[in-house]
């Protein structure tokens, strides 16, 4: 039977993992691109990231489930989130 998830979910982790692996998935992030944000912003930029890299994986047809995979997925996802703003703020500082 296929298990259904709401929109504040992930598959294989509860609520509190999914802040966790936001949490440590935008941190990932923002040392990877060298940046500097606060407890909150990391948390939201991961469980957002969590949603962008989700989406690509299911777009690639890459299979994940469980903690590992959904922290790799939000790491990979916030990244590009980051790069994204990093791109824009650029832009708009020329």
């Amino acid at each position: 039977m296929d298990q259904g998830y709401g929109i504040m979910s992930m598959p294989g982790v509860g609520f509190f993992g999914m802040l966790v692996i936001g949490f440590l998935a935008g941190y990932v992030a923002e040392k990877t691109m060298n940046r500097d944000h606060g407890f909150l912003t990391n948390i939201l930029v991961g469980i957002a990231g969590s949603f962008v890299g989700g989406t690509l994986a299911g777009l690639l047809d890459l299979r994940f489930h469980g903690f590992f995979g959904n922290l790799l997925v939000a790491i990979a996802g916030a990244i590009i989130i980051l790069w994204i703003f990093g791109r824009a703020q650029s832009a708009r500082s020329r």
